[in-house]
């Protein structure tokens, strides 16, 4: 992809072990393939909004719906950057962050899924570290906030390693039933205490000016 019209396609980050950058539509293929195959049990939804009800095929629209609508909706008031990962050549899931009045505010939200075979190899930590990195380092950010189901503790044990602190709970209705979920918080001290993945930006310089800087 030309990333003249839209430098965010010539950012890319990188760790020992990944490499995340917005997806063009054949590695938006990849990554709704990957979401495909699944992305947790059957007998979980670790989600608030439950976009992986539904047929495999289903899913992987989800996926393009979701990234294609972050292009499309942008503004440097009100952006989400949604990545594509790939572990050593291999797409394997998805790292948002995103920000309402960054310039303003300075805080920055993440989210992310990984496919289900993936899962358990210290993946999730990696990516997360990657876009706490452009948060921080990349864009001057002050804070970086997250969220997961009280009863997700993978998302939970990520969180924790890399600094986040408990920021209360909040009630969310998921395929009907309220569900609790556990805000959390990281401010640059603790990022800068809990850094042990090194992380290399490219290509950001072109783009500052889409995020409101």
């Amino acid at each position: 992809m030309d990333p003249h019209l839209w430098p965010l396609y010539g950012l890319r980050i990188t760790t020992p072990r990944l490499e995340l950058r917005l997806p063009d539509l054949d590695a938006l293929s990849g990554l709704a393939a990957v979401a495909a195959a699944g992305v947790h049990h059957e007998d979980r939804m670790p989600f608030s909004v439950p976009w992986t009800d539904g047929s495999p095929e289903e899913r992987g629209r989800a996926v393009f719906q979701h990234v294609l609508g972050t292009v499309a909706g942008w503004t440097p008031g009100a952006w989400t950057l949604s990545l594509a990962v790939r572990r050593e050549g291999e797409m394997v899931g998805r790292q948002d962050v995103g920000a309402d009045d960054f310039a303003v505010t300075r805080e920055a939200v993440t989210g992310s899924w990984l496919g289900l075979k993936y899962q358990g190899r210290g993946i999730g930590t990696e990516m997360r570290a990657a876009v706490l990195h452009l948060a921080f380092e990349g864009l001057g950010a002050r804070y970086a906030t997250s969220g997961a189901m009280v009863d997700n503790a993978p998302s939970l044990r990520v969180s924790e390693k890399l600094g986040y602190r408990p920021d209360g709970l909040t009630v969310e209705s998921v395929r009907g039933e309220a569900r609790l979920q556990r805000r959390l918080r990281l401010d640059r001290a603790g990022w800068e205490e809990h850094r042990t993945v090194p992380v290399e930006l490219h290509g950001l310089e072109p783009s500052l000016a889409l995020f409101g800087l």
